[in-house]
């Protein structure tokens, strides 16, 4: 709205957090920012992968090696990103870069770009950083 963002009521978010648990599943709360608390967290952990394979710090499999044996991740960072789709990787990355272009966290990455340009979309195209 015009004259600010919406708040959610003490009652909404009650009924919401007691569904929520009835459904068997462990609600959280957080203000309303960029990404909530995961995607806040991850986006910017996505890139920084990136960049460590654009300086040529490391390559893509051994980034995915020691995020899974090094840190307990289920998947490393790229194989992470076939799954969501990298286009939306670039997608939130371009919106956050735009609405905060002095963010180190938000700047976007040249490989999620020509991977995005190439097609290279993740497991929905078959071929992303790896393939399918």
């Amino acid at each position: 709205p015009k004259d600010g963002p919406a708040v959610t009521s003490p009652e909404s978010f009650e009924k919401l957090m007691t569904f929520t648990k009835a459904i068997g599943k462990e609600p959280v709360a957080c203000v309303d920012t960029k990404g909530f608390i995961v995607n806040r967290l991850l986006v910017p952990y996505l890139l920084e992968a990136c960049r460590l394979v654009e300086r040529g710090e490391a390559s893509m499999e051994d980034v995915d090696t020691a995020m899974k044996l090094g840190a307990g991740h289920p998947m490393g960072p790229f194989v992470l990103m076939d799954s969501i789709g990298i286009d939306v990787i670039k997608f939130i990355t371009d919106k956050w870069a735009k609405e905060e272009p002095t963010n180190p966290l938000f700047q976007p990455s040249p490989l999620l770009d020509k991977m995005v340009a190439e097609g290279k979309l993740g497991r929905k195209t078959k071929q992303g950083f790896y393939q399918y």
